[in-house]
C-alpha cells in the first residue's frame, strides 16, 4: 500500500471516529452554536430598529439583519472550531492519541481526521444559523449563482484555516478547560470587528485594531457576496488571511504533533 493511500485510508477512519464522537456527545457542538444564534436574536429583536437606522437603513430592523448575519456566520466558525481544540487536548490529555502513535498508521491522520471533521461540523453549524437567519427575514437576493459558490468556498476555506489553528491551541494544552480558553480568541475577534457595526462607526482610535485583523475582511467580502454588493479589495485580503493562518495552522500543528511524539 502506498504512502498516499495509507493517509486517506487512515485519515478517513478516524473522521468517521470524530464524526462519531461528535454524534453521540453533541452538547459540546449545540452549546457553542448557541452563542451565535442568541445574539443573532438579541440583536435583531432588541436592538435591531435602532441599528438599523445607525447603519442608514431607516426604522426597518431588515436592513440589520442584512448587515448582522455575514459576520455572526464567520463567528458560528469560530465557536464551532473551539469545539475542536477542546477534542484535540482529550485525546491528547486521555492517552489515545499515544496509542495511536503505536498503531501502523498514517500519523498524519489522526490531526488530519479532526480538521475535515471539524469543517464538515462548521459547514453544518453555518446552515442551522442560516435557517434562523432566514427565518426572521434574512434575504440574499441580489447575489448570483456565482457569488453564491464563491461565499460557500470562503466559508470552507476560512473554516479550514481557524481549524487548523484551533488544532495547534488543543495540542498545546494541558486539558480541555485550558484548550477552551485558548481558543477564545476565536470567538473575540468577531466582537471587535465590523460584525455588528460599520468599522467607520467605531471611535478612531479602535478603527485599526478592528480593521486589521482576519475576520473583517472575511465578513466584508462574504456580506459583498451574499447582498450582491462592492468587495473591493477585501477579497484578496480574506484569501490572504485564510492561506496564512491554514499554512501557519498545519506547520504549527505538525510541528508540535511530532515534538510530542519524541
Amino acid at each position: 500500500m502506498s504512502n498516499l493511500t495509507l493517509a486517506v485510508r487512515n485519515s478517513s477512519t478516524m473522521l468517521r471516529r470524530n464524526l462519531l464522537h461528535a454524534r453521540r456527545y453533541p452538547s459540546l457542538t449545540l452549546n457553542l452554536l448557541l452563542t451565535p444564534i442568541m445574539l443573532l436574536l438579541l440583536f435583531v429583536y432588541i436592538f435591531g430598529d435602532t441599528m438599523s437606522a445607525g447603519i442608514g437603513g431607516g426604522a426597518d430592523r431588515s436592513a440589520y439583519i442584512a448587515y448582522l448575519v455575514p459576520g455572526l456566520v464567520l463567528m458560528t466558525i469560530g465557536s464551532t472550531t473551539i469545539g475542536t481544540a477542546v477534542s484535540v487536548s482529550n485525546d491528547m490529555s486521555e492517552g489515545i492519541t499515544a496509542r495511536f502513535r503505536t498503531m501502523p498508521i498514517h500519523r498524519g491522520s489522526v490531526i488530519t481526521g479532526h480538521v475535515i471533521g471539524s469543517v464538515l461540523q462548521s459547514v453544518i453549524s453555518v446552515v442551522l444559523v442560516g435557517a434562523v437567519a432566514a427565518a426572521i427575514g434574512f434575504r440574499s437576493t441580489d447575489a448570483t449563482v456565482l457569488e453564491w459558490l464563491a461565499a460557500f468556498a470562503l466559508i470552507a476555506l476560512f473554516a479550514t484555516a481557524l481549524t487548523w489553528i484551533a488544532v495547534g491551541m488543543g495540542l498545546i494544552s494541558p486539558n480541555a478547560e485550558a484548550a477552551s480558553n485558548n481558543a477564545l480568541p476565536l470567538i473575540f475577534l468577531p466582537l471587535i470587528s465590523s460584525t455588528f457595526v460599520p468599522i467607520d462607526a467605531m471611535p478612531g482610535w479602535f478603527q485599526p485594531i478592528a480593521e486589521y485583523q482576519p475576520f473583517t475582511p472575511a465578513i466584508e467580502t462574504l456580506r459583498g457576496l451574499l447582498l450582491g454588493t462592492e468587495i473591493g479589495h477585501n477579497g484578496w485580503l480574506a484569501l490572504g488571511w485564510c492561506l496564512a493562518l491554514s499554512t501557519l495552522g498545519y506547520f504549527w500543528s505538525k510541528s508540535v504533533f511530532n515534538r510530542d511524539a519524541k
